[in-house]
Order: structure tokens, then sequence, then C-alpha cells
């Protein structure tokens, strides 16, 4: 195993957000794989001769792949250790993005897009799974949603990608090259599912630069390795000796392991709730912008170009947010920033589909729609999207945590192919303005279920939420 030591052993914050900041680069191609899509949609309906529903199977195709990736995520993270299984998934991003560059078919595209939905789905369950591990209570809702913070950004990198390389294509740049030529001017959709290859090959490289997850270690009796990294992530070998004892005391209250656990009610509770809102906040709107925004800007009257600067806009407010909220998650609380971004969501989105209804009638410009997505998405980034990867990587028991999240996560991803592959029968169906009311009813549900459900978790050690769920902590907070 090749570690980097922290270069000052008084200040292990450092070493602990180099650690957490490696991880979230997962993060990063997530969001890019994600969005990437929103820009080739059109180009890909148009080259492939693609129907309604064969436009969702396109978009949907990744996201079959993630939840593949992440039914198995999980089990393999228990059985390999996280960073194995974060090394697996930045090779299938790698994969799928040279793929999806150099293909001639429709349905080899979709192999190649499956490929790095399966990487998704790895590193959706494993990189804010392996922080949490390793960051201190006090600040681990805000080294979580570091990976939220690298999901926008990259959201953010692909929107601009898709944006300048669709400069470059109107351009005489790169003419004299055949591929390049290929790539960047006449089917331009290529560059921008192909540049992932370079956050891909950079991910895989500095996962060689950190260690295995100490409370995985301690499960798995490999203590004097557990002992090494615990005291990288503390100031002394007492804490880190400490940190082990607190760990394999909570894990000996389970004797179970696995599947048997989530025959204790006590634990299948938290793993229910975990998929309640996992796939519920899928259906409140966020991704069927992310994926299909430059179309329903399109539908307003602008350009193509237009809708992407758009889009792009969009992205800056997502990640400038997100941003935000790493500052505050830890000082406000889970469950504050849920109430009162949700409340913000079903205003905005209330207002969305006015416009679409009313909009021409009451004399709004595209610039109204464009600050009602504005509000929208500052109000999903500093509620659900901080908080859903927080609450996932830290509501489970030790020995169990990377099976419940994948179960979690399994839900999740359902629940984003069937909004990738359903919005577009929506949009035809029932309209924008059907659309997003739809999407501002499933918001009731979810704000439901963290208000009487969840338990605030800010602050709390792994261990101490763990003994929340089994009834043996008594702050019920």
């Amino acid at each position: 195993m090749i570690c980097l030591k922290p270069m000052n052993q008084k200040k292990p914050i450092l070493y602990i957000v180099f650690l957490s900041l490696t991880a979230a680069v997962g993060g990063f191609l997530f969001g890019y794989d994600t969005a990437v899509i929103s820009g080739t949609i059109g180009q890909v309906s148009m080259q492939f001769d693609l129907n309604a529903l064969e436009q969702g199977w396109y978009v949907g195709c990744a996201l079959l792949g993630s939840i593949l990736g992440v039914a198995i995520a999980g089990r393999l993270s228990d059985q390999w250790g996280r960073k194995k299984v974060m090394i697996l998934s930045a090779l299938l991003f790698a994969v799928s993005a040279l793929g999806c560059a150099i293909t001639h078919s429709f349905e080899a595209l979709v192999i190649y897009r499956i490929i790095g939905g399966a990487g998704i789905g790895m590193v959706s369950i494993v990189s804010p799974m392996y922080i949490s591990e390793v960051a201190p209570s006090k600040f681990r809702g805000s080294l979580v949603a570091l990976y939220q913070l690298a999901i926008t950004v990259g959201f953010l990198g692909a929107y601009l990608v898709n944006y300048q390389l669709l400069e470059w294509s109107a351009s005489a740049f790169f003419s004299e090259n055949t591929l390049l030529h290929l790539i960047i001017h006449q089917e331009v959709w290529r560059g921008m599912l192909g540049m992932e290859l370079v956050p891909a090959i950079l991910f895989l490289l500095i996962l060689f630069a950190i260690p295995e997850s100490p409370r995985w270690l301690v499960i798995h009796e490999r203590k004097a390795d557990a002992e090494k990294v615990f005291r990288q992530l503390y100031e002394s070998r007492e804490l880190a000796m400490q940190k082990i004892v607190e760990v394999k005391e909570q894990a000996a209250k389970t004797t179970a392991t696995h599947w048997g656990l989530l025959k204790n009610p006590k634990i299948l509770k938290p793993v229910l709730y975990g998929m309640a809102i996992a796939i519920l906040g899928q259906f409140m709107g966020v991704n069927a912008v992310l994926y299909y925004g430059p179309g329903i800007f399109e539908q307003s009257g602008l350009s193509g170009g237009d809708a992407l600067y758009y889009q792009v806009m969009v992205g800056l407010v997502n990640v400038m947010t997100t941003i935000l909220a790493l500052l505050i998650i830890d000082k406000v609380g889970r469950k504050q920033l849920v109430y009162f971004g949700v409340s913000g969501m079903i205003i905005s989105l209330l207002m969305i589909s006015i416009y679409f209804t009313y909009g021409e009638s009451l004399g709004w410009t595209s610039m109204a729609l464009l600050v009602l997505f504005l509000v929208y998405i500052f109000c999903t980034a500093i509620s659900i999207s901080a908080v859903i990867f927080v609450l996932l990587s830290e509501m489970y028991p030790n020995k169990i945590r990377g099976l419940a999240m994948s179960i979690a996560g399994f839900s999740l991803w359902v629940g984003t192919y069937l909004v990738g592959q359903l919005t577009p029968w929506f949009l035809e169906n029932l309209g924008p303005s059907g659309t997003f009311l739809f999407f501002a009813i499933m918001c009731l549900p979810y704000m439901y279920i963290i208000w009487k459900k969840i338990p605030e978790t800010a602050g709390k050690s792994l261990e101490d939420i763990e003994a929340y769920w089994l009834g043996t902590d008594t702050d019920k907070t």
C-alpha cells in the first residue's frame, strides 16, 4: 500500500482534507458523466434518428449501469475495502470515456455509457463512505459535502466543456486533423463524452496515494494497519487506540453480519428511511433540470447556444451554493437545511409551472425562467443535494455500512433512472407546466420523512449514531 504521510503531524486536519479531496474527485467524475449528456442529446438523437423512447434510453442507459454498480459496490467495499472499489470505478470511467469517443454505432455507445454508469454507481457509494470514515465528527458534514461540491463542479465542468466544444465546432480549429475534426466539428458529442478520460486517469493515479479506511481495517481485524492510519488522522497514539476500541466495542454489539443484520428492526428502520429519501429526492426535479435543461430552455424560445449558456449559469449557482452549504452544514444541521431548501424548491417549482402556463400572457421573458431555475437550483443545492450523501454515509452501523449504502444507493439510482427515462414522456404529455407541478408535489413526502423520522446527526460520531438506532443512546435528538 502506497500512502502519503501528512506533512505536519500537528495539523492532521490538513491530511484529512487531502484524503477527502482525493475521494471527492470521484464526485467530479460522477457530476461530469451525469451532466455531459445534456449537451449531446439533440446531436445523438439526430445522428441516430432516435424517437422519444430511444432518447430516454440513451439518457437512462447510464443510469441502468449506475444501478448495477451500486448494487455490488457496497458489498465489494465491505469485502475488498473502500480504496480498491474506488480504483475499479476510475477504470470504468476511463474505459467509458474512450469508448464513447471512438464508437461507430448507437448500440456500442449505449454499452460504453452503461460501463460509465457502473463507475458512477460505485463511486456514489464508496467515496462519501470513505470520507465519513476518516473525518472527525466535528467536520464530517463539511468534509462529506466536499463530495457533493465535486459533483457540482463536475456538472459545471461538463457544461463548460459542452459550451466550448460547441463554439469550436463552428470554427476552423483542429480542421486539419482527421480524428479531431470528427470529434470537434462533425460529431462534437464525441468530444463532449470523451473529455472525461482526463479526470478519470487523474483519479486513478491519486488513489494510490491514500490509505484504506481505518474503520474498515478495524472491522477486518487489521489492528496494526488501522492504528497506523488513525495515528495519521489524530494527534497521538492514545487517541488512535481510543478510536480503535470505540469501533470494536460498537461493532461487538451487532453480532450478525451483512444481510443478517437487516432482520433486526432497529437496523432495518434507518435502511428503509434511507431508501425513501434517496428515491423521493430524485422525483423533486433536479436531475430533470440537469439532463434536459437545454431542451427545456429551448422550449421557451432560446437558441441551442443560448440554452447551453443558461445551463452554464445553472451550474455556477449550483457550485457556489454547495460551497455555502459545505460551510454551514455542521453548524446549522442537516434537518434545518432541508426545511429551508425544500420549502424554496416547492415555491420555485410552482412558479416555473406558472411560467409555462401563463408566462406569455403575463409578459414574462426567458430571463424570468432563468431566474426561477436559478432560485430552484439554489434551494436544491443548499438542501437535499448537500444533505443526501452526508446522511447516507453516516446513518448505518460500521459492519453493514457498505451494504446499507448500496441498498439506499440502489433506490437513489432506480429513482434517477426512472426520472431520466420518464422526463421526455412527462414533457411530451404533461407539458413543462404539469411536469414541474408534479415535482413540487413530490417534495411534500420528503419533507415529512426528514421532519418525523430522521434524527439530527450533526456533531455525533458514527458510533453515537449507530447507538441511537440500536436504542442504546440516551440522546434522542
